[in-house]
């Protein structure tokens, strides 16, 4: 059983902001998969269902983002499931807006939702889909920006990426990491689209 996390903030107050990406696609996942996200456990709202057959727990903590690591933990270990099993997808300012990177291990670059969890962990060793959202463009500090609701041109990405950040954990599950790099660990900074002919999703990386 693979332990899917996404990070965000809990309230209304935070479901739109940019810290708060990695619960959206986690809830797109759950719609695709038909895995209601209901049951509750200690600072944590969970599902368990099937991801292209592979057995899964999708996961949203409920406690704020710098203290998503022991909620975290504890849904390990009542599933059993290993650290190496976890896959956490979060937002990333070190990325621009419609790209995406997975790593294996690494450090937390400043998110306190990563670094809760590797406290909690005591390492690095968890698979992480940093979903880019950009830094901001004028005199702001990080967290406010972090904070902020996607402008409408931002949101119009957004909604692209979350597809691809989706598919990149599909990917992961099926095929493993390294493929999920291979395929969506893009160069470039920019997400464009296709003719509609021109493939499955009509977008693709440069």
């Amino acid at each position: 059983m693979r332990l899917v996390v996404g990070l965000g903030n809990p309230g209304k107050a935070y479901r739109r902001t940019r810290h708060n990406t990695g619960y959206r696609v986690l809830d797109a996942l759950a719609a695709q998969f038909s895995i209601p996200i209901r049951r509750h456990g200690r600072g944590i709202l969970f599902g368990t269902g099937r991801i292209e057959g592979h057995a899964v727990v999708l996961a949203k903590p409920t406690a704020y983002m710098n203290r998503s690591g022991p909620p975290v933990r504890r849904l390990c270990e009542d599933f059993n499931i290993s650290k190496d099993s976890v896959l956490v997808i979060h937002d990333d300012i070190d990325l621009e807006l419609g790209n995406l990177k997975i790593k294996e291990k690494g450090g937390d670059g400043g998110h306190k939702g990563v670094r809760s969890l590797m406290d909690a962990f005591g390492d690095d060793r968890f698979i992480r889909v940093r979903v880019g959202i950009g830094r901001p463009k004028k005199a702001i500090r990080v967290t406010d920006f972090v904070l902020q609701d996607f402008d409408p041109e931002e949101a119009e990405i957004l909604d692209e990426v979350v597809t691809r950040a989706k598919e990149a954990v599909v990917c992961i599950l099926c095929h493993g990491t390294k493929e999920g790099m291979n395929r969506f660990n893009c160069k470039s900074t920019r997400v464009l689209r296709e003719p509609k002919n021109g493939g499955e999703n009509g977008i693709r990386s440069q």
